[in-house]
């Protein structure tokens, strides 16, 4: 039951992150194949590509009801006018047509009379502008399937020298036909020309690709009234925050199934990026995190069942499908082909295979390893305690269970046990953990610290509560560490925050995601009950956590005293990379002693930690694949001609090849179970958490000293 809390609170966070971005990047072969295969599609599915749909009588007491309440209990207390109404515009073309591939300029000319008009729908419940743009963009969706099927009546020509602009994003909307007709012949010549580098012949490819776009095109036509409905509340709720959404009756209904399902898979939180489904999240213990082979921003181009099975491209279909792809009954296998993290669309893509299982309650829980290290002559046994999420049983506790399972009880062991093995330090590794309760991160604060605050708590009202240690008793007073990453969010920026402001710990890694701000979910049945009707759900934005400095983690998260390295771009990833993220903020500070034990240190640890990571390869590749990331980033265009994309490939494989000889020839270090030391051997292949050990041995020394 835990861990299905946990995972709740992480897969509400992913949801808002999605917004329902539809995208759409396909091929098609010849018009004969096309025309059969759609019309029996068609006829299986009784579906009428030309069904103009229309609001249902209740959306407009919905429509109402929801700008009611995140007018006045969404915490940003947004005035419904024009300014909100131009944001609303954007957001509703973008969520079906963001890369300008199936409007025209003269859609978008008629739709423009509306937006500054769409407050006035919102308060009087009229949403039939949503229902309007659907409707043009399913019956431009229509025509695209017809003009593309032409195209695609023969291979295309790799000799010559033109180029792709996969983002359209700042370009101007198509004038005509012809002019997008063009476009498409770019994209699609793209799409196939990486599959015939990966080996894959015309014909197959032709295939692949066109039941790609069939799949999208099928899941368009399904769209009732309800599911356009929830489009444009969504819409309107992004305009207002990230986290805040609407989701409609069913879609209600299948959360709360796949809350019973979702740890039967992989363990990972996916969402639309442009044409492709992303990674957000690994869940902690689950199949995908044992791996090692799956991480954030990895995008996913296809999905095959089995050891053999055939990949199924993926490109430009919606994430709830994909989804539906990759789970599936424990101990079966998915493969996946994936787009890493950082490439460019024109590189190779990586094949793994993942072995569904659940993720239990064990898997989710804190562990902890020992780990002997040798620096500057001096031996060292550090303690990791790594902290997948910030977990608690609540049903276990409220019967009165005195063993309930959580974070703190956990750790609070862990770091007994440690203590009594005597080690040296301790690492406490919040990396990829996406928070969960924050009575568990103040709680998990008080493990470390005497008493005193641990976090402020602002709501719409301005009212603002403040966590306080509620147990005086310290459980670990020795030298600490937290390592951080992009990914480490909410409780866990809380808790880091609360170790830096009292000065206990040395705060290490990347900046924190920053998401400093809490949701509620509400019933709309409560509020608008309608005879035999369901309503469907509302996630708004309640509250802001604040630092007992009074600093908002919103934004801006945790920075480290020491600051690694990051191949994560901020402004891809993170709550600032969210349109219409709440702003930071300061409140004012709580009253509170800090340990002076990092301030006087830092320099001499940031000394010691520049000189080694200068000698060290893995730092040395990290910043080389920054540079590589923020050159993919800059590049705008890609060659369509096969010999110079085979370089590129030839020189990127050359290149990967290189590092893994290089590897091999590197020193190891020695992990070991602490019910094993005096024979483990294992290896350290974490960069990143080797550094950490080092630094924090580093300040054992200068304290020592």
């Amino acid at each position: 039951m835990n861990s299905l809390f946990v995972l709740y609170q992480k897969l509400k966070n992913g949801i808002s992150m999605q917004r329902i971005i539809i995208f759409l990047l396909v091929v098609l072969t010849a018009a004969t194949i096309f025309t059969q295969n759609t019309e029996q599609t068609h006829k299986a599915l009784d579906i009428d590509t030309n069904l103009v749909l229309t609001p249902e009588p209740k959306h407009s007491r919905i429509n109402q009801m929801v700008t009611t309440l995140l007018a006045n209990q969404h915490f940003k207390r947004t005035k419904i006018d024009d300014s909100l109404s131009s944001i609303i515009f954007d957001n509703l073309i973008n969520s079906l047509d963001n890369n300008k591939l199936y409007f025209f300029e003269s859609d978008i000319e008629k739709f423009e009379t509306s937006r500054n008009l769409i407050d006035d729908y919102l308060l009087t419940g009229n949403p039939q502008i949503a229902f309007d743009i659907f409707n043009t963009f399913k019956q431009r969706l229509n025509e695209r399937m017809r003009a593309i099927a032409r195209m695609l009546q023969s291979e295309f020509d790799y000799s010559i020298d033109e180029y792709l602009t996969p983002n359209r994003e700042k370009e101007p909307w198509a004038a005509d036909v012809k002019e997008l007709d063009e476009v498409w012949r770019l994209r699609l010549k793209n799409d196939a020309l990486n599959k015939k580098l990966a080996g894959e012949e015309w014909e197959k490819t032709s295939s692949s690709l066109l039941k790609r776009f069939q799949n999208f095109h099928k899941a368009i036509l399904q769209y009732n009234s309800e599911d356009v409905f929830q489009l444009y509340m969504n819409a309107f709720a992004s305009a207002i925050d990230p986290h805040s959404n609407y989701f409609s009756p069913i879609t209600s209904e299948n959360f709360n199934i796949s809350m019973s399902r979702s740890l039967e898979g992989i363990g990972a939180t996916l969402r639309s990026v442009d044409d492709y489904t992303s990674v957000v999240e690994i869940v902690a213990g689950g199949p995908a995190d044992k791996s090692k082979s799956l991480f954030p921003d990895d995008r996913i181009v296809a999905v095959g069942q089995g050891e053999d099975g055939e990949m199924v491209d993926v490109i430009g279909w919606r994430v709830d499908d994909v989804v539906q792809l990759i789970r599936g009954k424990k101990g079966t296998t998915v493969k996946l082909s994936i787009l890493r993290a950082g490439k460019s669309l024109d590189m190779p893509t990586d094949e793994i295979k993942i072995v569904r299982d659940k993720v239990t309650l064990e898997e989710q829980s804190a562990k902890s390893e020992i780990v002997y290290l040798n620096e500057d002559g001096q031996d060292y046994k550090i303690g990791v305690v790594s902290i997948p999420a910030f977990y608690i049983d609540f049903k276990a506790r409220s019967a009165g269970d005195p063993d309930y399972k959580s974070t703190t009880k956990d750790v609070k062991k862990i770091l007994l046990d440690l203590q009594k093995e005597n080690v040296d330090g301790v690492v406490v590794d919040l990396r990829n953990n996406g928070g969960g309760s924050l009575q568990e991160a103040i709680e998990l604060t008080g493990l470390f610290i005497a008493d005193g605050p641990v976090v402020q708590v602002k709501d719409s009202r301005g009212v603002i509560d403040v966590g306080t240690d509620p147990d005086p008793y310290i459980v670990y007073e020795g030298p600490l560490a937290v390592l951080l990453n992009r990914y480490s969010a909410s409780a866990s920026e809380i808790f880091s925050g609360a170790i830096q402001d009292y000065e206990r710990g040395v705060i290490l890694g990347e900046r924190t995601f920053g998401k400093g701000t809490v949701q509620n979910l509400i019933d709309l049945g409560r509020y608008l009950p309608l005879q035999n009707e369901k309503v469907g759900n509302l996630k708004l934005t309640i509250a802001k956590y604040y630092r007992i400095t009074g600093s908002s983690t919103q934004l801006k998260g945790v920075i480290p005293d020491i600051e690694f390295p990051s191949a994560v771009d901020s402004n891809e990833s993170g709550e600032s990379a969210y349109p219409n993220a709440l702003s930071w903020e300061q409140i004012q500070s709580t009253q509170f002693e800090t340990y002076n034990g990092i301030s006087d240190c830092l320099p001499e640890l940031m000394g010691k930690y520049k000189e080694r990571i200068a000698k060290n390869i893995e730092f040395n590749y990290l910043l080389e694949d920054i540079e590589e990331f923020k050159a993919n980033k800059l590049k705008t265009t890609f060659s369509l001609n096969e010999e110079i994309r085979k370089r590129e490939r030839e020189t990127a494989e050359e290149k990967k090849k290189l590092r893994e000889e290089e590897r091999q020839k590197q020193a190891e270090l020695k992990i070991v179970d602490k019910k094993e030391i005096s024979n483990g051997s294992s290896k350290i292949d974490d960069p990143i958490l080797e550094e950490s050990l080092r630094i924090l041995s580093d300040f054992i020394s200068i304290k020592m000293g």
